[in-house]
């Protein structure tokens, strides 16, 4: 078999794995009201690393200012409980503008 479709395979079989893990042990594994706290706060850093890496950068380098501007009035909007779609096109509206201002 080619080695390609081996790893497939078992990344394939890991995931599955994975999923199943969580209705087999629920109930049976007690987890530690520390630890529930740690990973919720684990989750929101992994989050937040991912909004920064993904809004301040592009190719390795720093983006220019109008992606970072377009994200935080995209998140001001959020935050101010906007519909969804008011959100996105704000946020983009304010990139477009920006980049078209002359802003990279």
């Amino acid at each position: 078999m080619n080695p390609t479709v081996v790893m497939m395979l078992a990344l394939a079989v890991g995931t599955y794995a994975f999923r199943l893990v969580g209705p087999v042990l629920h109930g049976r594994v007690e987890i530690p009201p520390r630890a529930q706290e740690l990973l919720s706060a684990g989750a929101i850093v992994l989050l937040a690393a991912l909004l920064a890496t993904g809004a301040l950068t592009e190719g390795g380098g720093f983006a220019g200012w109008a992606r970072p501007c377009g994200v935080l009035v995209g998140g001001v909007l959020a935050w101010r409980r906007a519909p969804f779609v008011v959100v996105v096109l704000g946020a983009a509206g304010t990139a477009a503008v920006l980049r078209a201002a002359g802003v990279a």
